[in-house]
């Protein structure tokens, strides 16, 4: 048989096809020589065959059928050979293959070998594909090699022990004994490693957190005589001193120093040291001082060096950069409910980022403007918001709208800046606001009694010839049917009046009636507008009962219904008409079935109720319940957001009792609502004995994972037909082992006794990961809800 072409030869004959098909034959032919090869056992030109296996991987051609082959050369006592096994076991192997198990007995042997290049290969396998039954049989040669004085394996060893500790984290403490000399070492690879190690140990077990505290003075002294250092071509990238090495050191500082005072004070003075002496003008600088600054705000730094840290931030807002442009927003929006004023400083540049061209950094730059509003600047940054609405992309204007319609709500210095703020918004992008904007707006109007008169005047103007904004249409139809008398009189003392006849009004609402760009609801609020207009006006009650009439027949079904309705009250009960269409009395706004809203300003959390959908990610830096209903998919479910952990359980049991009035214990059996990834949650009931329709549930939050759950957040929704209370939770962090548990108390009014259904959204932070799941709630027992 005569010798198999070289790798080289078959990288420049592919690469000579034209089409994917001719490329697909000479991969076919060629994978059908090497089959022939195989099956001849031919060692000569196996390591060949199997290199040139591995490049059809590498191309996305199916390569399964060399796995064995790659065992045999691993089996090889020649080092090429060894080369070329241990590289396609990692590409072509992992531990869902039994065939993998083969590979223990030549690994082991293979990291007692003399060669440290052969001792290099197994470790790398071993830290790259070993499935956990390898780790527990090999974990005793990694732990030998890692107390070796061979930089080369050490180095190999320390990633590779990071892989075990990542598999079997029982075997942690086995390495233990092996890390205390790792940091005295001079070379920058094995410190590396050790740095990655330790970061490893720490984040999986908090009694490794506590023991490696010690080693911040040892940490910081590596980290300062990096930065002194003078040039050394060995380490050097773009004239700092091993950035990588830096970086990683600055990674475990942080978590070394979360939520402890002492090793937060001992690290102060390197971070301040970092921060003012790296180079900017290279990313490389960039990214250390991206480390340094999310360090400085996860530890408990002092209030100067976090001043520090966000002038870095704003320092990155102006680098040509896009990607730390858009790191540096991510990190300000992060930190500005802790660090309000020092953020404030920034506002210009926060506000100039509305502009750029790049839609991400837009979308961060207006999440974090909108958490930056209060009432000190609430005219000048809706007035670069507005702007901003008026000339940005559609996908933008639907969450900017909410955003200043939720900003004007809370900061608005006067009822007619606010009226003609949302007024502005609606005219701008009234196609794209929510569907509670209508509501609140109608609502902020009838509240406002003394501008009555000023705005159906602004509305009328605003609408005479344009029926495109829909929601603008509607409430300027609305606010004609109360107070087209108003408008007709003149009667309007903030701005010069318009004269109005009562006909020139009708004909404007006839318009909205007949326009082929009003929706089914528009024409609905016009209909009822004409309607009371009949109690308002005096000389066109014919005409208005002419159109109304001739609704009576129309196709739309609702419109049909309100027209027969409304001729029902002109002709039998035209007596009660005056007192059925008066003027709308001063509205309360709805509390129940709303999410809360989480926001802060100056560092003080305050909690507003709102009626219907939740406020843009800019304004709720709680996790949003915009995400809840999009995910759950129904119109009809409601979510509700629980308010911010407390110091105090809410199950006290006093407490409890006054909230909630005498509890019924009916022997309620308990559910596990959810049990995931060490994740339990069980459901507890109660009945209310002064309210039947009011049951309680207590959730219980267990984690049995070996690592605690921060940041953990419990939201709800249910059907329409329940309103739904959440409690604040008594902690947001879950211990690990199933030693605490997080408890939270939702109430539940049922009135119509239906079978209780609820969908359930969860975030918490695992592992250094985010974590977020959804799930549904349907085994609710009888005895809960009925």
């Amino acid at each position: 048989m005569p010798a198999p072409i070289r790798l080289r030869e078959l990288i420049r004959t592919i690469r000579t096809a034209r089409t994917q098909a001719e490329e697909r034959e000479m991969i076919q032919k060629e994978c059908a020589a090497i089959r022939s090869s195989f099956r001849e056992e031919d060692n000569t030109y196996r390591c060949r065959n199997v290199a040139k296996l591995l490049y059809m991987h590498m191309l996305g051609y199916p390569a399964h059928f060399g796995q064995l082959e790659c065992l045999k050369l691993i089996a090889s006592q020649k080092f090429t050979d060894k080369r070329i096994g241990y590289l396609g076991a990692m590409l072509l192997l992992d531990e869902r293959q039994d065939v993998h198990l083969l590979m223990t007995n030549c690994i082991k042997n293979d990291l007692n070998h003399s060669t440290q290049y052969v001792q290099g290969l197994a470790l790398c396998t071993l830290g790259c594909m070993g499935s956990s039954e390898m780790c527990r049989d090999l974990a005793g040669e990694v732990e030998k090699l890692l107390k070796t004085s061979n930089s080369y394996l050490r180095k190999k060893a320390a990633l590779c022990a990071v892989h075990v500790i990542r598999k079997v984290p029982e075997l942690m403490e086995m390495f233990l004994p092996a890390t205390k000399n790792l940091l005295n070492e001079k070379n920058h690879g094995v410190l590396h490693t050790s740095v990655v190690l330790l970061t490893e140990m720490c984040e999986r077990s908090p009694d490794m957190l506590a023991h490696f505290r010690k080693l911040v003075p040892q940490l910081v002294r590596i980290l300062k005589n990096l930065i002194m250092s003078g040039y050394s071509p060995e380490h050097d990238v773009s004239g700092i001193s091993d950035p990588f090495l830096q970086v990683r050191i600055l990674r475990l500082l942080r978590i070394l120093g979360r939520n402890d005072d002492d090793s937060s004070e001992a690290m102060n003075d390197i971070l301040a040291q970092v921060a003012t002496n790296t180079e900017t003008s290279k990313n490389v600088g960039n990214a250390i001082l991206y480390e340094t600054v999310l360090t400085i705000m996860d530890i408990k730094s002092e209030s100067g060096l976090r001043v520090l840290a966000i002038n870095i931030l704003g320092r990155f807002l102006l680098n040509n950069d896009k990607n730390i442009r858009y790191v540096a927003l991510t990190s300000l929006l992060k930190t500005v409910q802790t660090d309000h004023n020092a953020v404030q400083r920034h506002r210009s540049t926060i506000v100039d980022c509305l502009k750029d061209l790049d839609v991400s950094i837009k979308r961060r730059a207006m999440e974090l403007s909108f958490a930056l509003v209060n009432g000190n600047n609430v005219r000048g940054m809706m007035k670069e918001l507005l702007y901003f609405l008026d000339s940005c992309e559609p996908e933008f204007k639907a969450d900017c709208a909410s955003g200043i319609f939720l900003a004007a709500e809370k900061y608005a210095p006067s009822k007619r800046w606010h009226i003609d703020t949302i007024m502005r918004v609606l005219t701008t992008a009234g196609s794209y606001v929510r569907d509670d904007a209508v509501p609140n707006l109608i609502q902020l109007i009838t509240n406002s009694v003394e501008m009555h008169a000023y705005t159906v005047q602004r509305l009328y103007k605003a609408i005479l010839g344009d029926y495109s904004q829909q929601p603008l249409v509607q409430v300027a139809s609305w606010c004609i049917g109360e107070y087209g008398d108003l408008l007709v009189s003149g009667q309007c003392e903030e701005e010069e009046p318009i004269q109005v006849t009562e006909d020139e009004v009708l004909d404007i609402l006839e318009s909205v009636l007949i326009s082929n760009m009003s929706a089914s609801v528009t024409r609905g609020y016009a209909l009822t507008a004409i309607m009371k207009l009949s109690t308002r006006f005096t000389c066109t009650v014919n005409r208005i009962k002419k159109v109304v009439s001739i609704y009576g027949s129309s196709i739309d079904v609702e419109l049909q219904q309100r027209a027969v309705e409304y001729n029902a009250l002109f002709k039998k009960y035209d007596h009660m008409r005056p007192a059925l269409l008066e003027r709308m009395p001063v509205m309360e706004k709805v509390t129940t079935n709303g999410p809360a809203e989480i926001a802060q300003t100056n560092g003080e959390t305050e909690t507003a109720v709102l009626e219907t959908k939740p406020p843009p990610s800019g304004l709720q830096p709680a996790n949003q319940a915009n995400d809840l209903l999009d995910l759950l998919g129904g119109s009809d479910i409601t979510p509700v957001i629980p308010t911010a952990p407390t110091s105090k359980p809410a199950t006290a049991g006093g407490e409890l009792l006054d909230l909630l009035g005498d509890l019924n214990l009916t022997g309620i059996p308990s559910i596990t609502a959810y049990n995931k990834n060490g994740l339990k949650i069980d459901f507890t009931f109660e009945r209310s004995n002064t309210n039947p329709s009011v049951t309680v549930i207590t959730i219980q939050a267990s984690n049995s994972t070996e690592l605690e759950m921060t940041d953990f957040v419990f939201q709800a929704a249910v059907p329409k037909t329940f309103q739904l209370q959440l409690l604040s939770p008594s902690s947001s962090v879950i211990p690990a082992f199933n030693s605490g548990t997080i408890t939270q108390v939702i109430k539940v009014l049922n009135p119509q006794k239906q079978q209780l259904r609820m969908r359930i959204k969860l975030t918490y932070n695992h592992k250094g990961s985010a974590m977020q799941d959804l799930a549904e709630v349907n085994n609710f027992p009888p005895q809960s809800w009925q």
